[in-house]
Parts: structure tokens; sequence; C-alpha cells
């Protein structure tokens, strides 16, 4: 049976994906310094989490440079949900982004106290955290608990690891692709007694 308003409608899906990738790429060409945009390409795609109880779709942004280094930048969210002000916080470092330029090595996000191979995190399996999963500053932050440190799933390039896979207190799964704040934080209090789970 032909349904023309089920295709009109993929259409108008299709395109506004394709129009929020557009603009993601155009802002983080704004990001990136003019001295070094030369040569950069920017590769955005929408990618499913291979297991079906986390995050539906995340955005993965990668930057490669003519040095032959890249850089992966990972949203919890759809292209079209985010805005200038989240990917600024995503973004990398002026110094990392010339280090990927020259062809050296830097880690994105930042990873805290290396101790020997493994960086040590901030939290440990079962602590209480908010992820950030939203644009907005203020209420863009769900609780959860830390279930695995260091995630990766099959389909990421080989030396892309997730710092943490979280359990959402609404039942997601996700990732936090730092161990920064602007990503992650230890859980507020009031939101420790307002949901009183643990777990692991």
């Amino acid at each position: 049976m032909f349904l023309p308003e089920s295709i009109g409608s993929q259409e108008v899906e299709a395109k506004k994906r394709r129009d929020a990738m557009t603009r993601l790429e155009n802002w983080c060409k704004e990001l990136i310094p003019a001295e070094i945009i030369k040569g950069v390409e920017i590769n955005i795609q929408e990618v499913q989490c291979g297991d079906p109880e986390c995050s539906p779709v995340d955005t993965s942004i990668v930057l490669l440079f003519d040095s032959g280094e890249s850089g992966m930048i990972g949203l919890p969210m759809e292209a079209a949900n985010v805005t200038k002000e989240f990917l600024k916080d995503y973004f990398p470092t002026r110094d990392v982004l010339e280090k990927w330029h020259r062809g050296e090595e830097a880690e994105w996000p930042p990873l805290e106290n290396e101790d020997y191979s493994v960086p040590l995190l901030r939290f440990d399996v079962g602590d209480l955290v908010e992820c950030r999963i939203g644009p907005d500053p203020v209420k863009g932050w769900l609780p959860g608990v830390i279930m695995q440190q260091w995630y990766r799933e099959n389909n990421w390039p080989r030396d892309a690891w997730a710092p943490y896979k979280v359990l959402l207190d609404d039942g997601r799964k996700i990732y936090a692709p730092g161990d920064v704040d602007q990503i992650i934080r230890l859980r507020r209090v009031s939101q420790q007694n307002n949901n009183n789970t643990g777990g692991g």
C-alpha cells in the first residue's frame, strides 16, 4: 500500500537531520582556530547505541587533520537537539586542537591523574552522579549511578573509550564521554535524598 504522507514525513525528518548536521559543522568550523582550520575534515553522524537499554541516539563528531591525527567528540543526543553552547562545553581546547594539527597525540576529553596506562577516574562503580544529557545548563541533568568504568562499543575507533557507563534513574543506560564536571558530576545531596537509589 502506498502511503505518500509517510514518505513526506520521512523526507521532512531527513531534511531536519541534514540541516542540523550542517549547522553543527558550521559551529565546529567557528570553534576551530582560523590558522588551523585548513585541511580539517569534519564528519558528523548520529549513532545508535549497541545496548538496547541505553540512550537511543548520540551524535558523533570526528575531526580529521591533514597531519593524520583525529579526535572524536561524543554528544549524548540527536544532532537536532544540540545547541551551540552545549557543543562549546564538549569541544576540545585550543591546545588539543593545535596538537592534533601538528600530528601529536592529545587526550580529549581530558583524563586526570594518569596511573601507568590506565588513568584514574573520579567516580567508582556504584557512585551516585548526575549526567548532562540536554543543552540546558541548569535543567539538562539527570541522576544516575556508575555501572562501569572505561566503557566502549565495538563500532568505536580502536582507541576510543568513554570513562563511564551510567544507569540513569529513568532506566536508560548512557555513557559519559569525559570525566569533567561539565559532563558528569557528583549527585547533589538534595537529589540523593529524593532518589535514594544505589546499585551496580
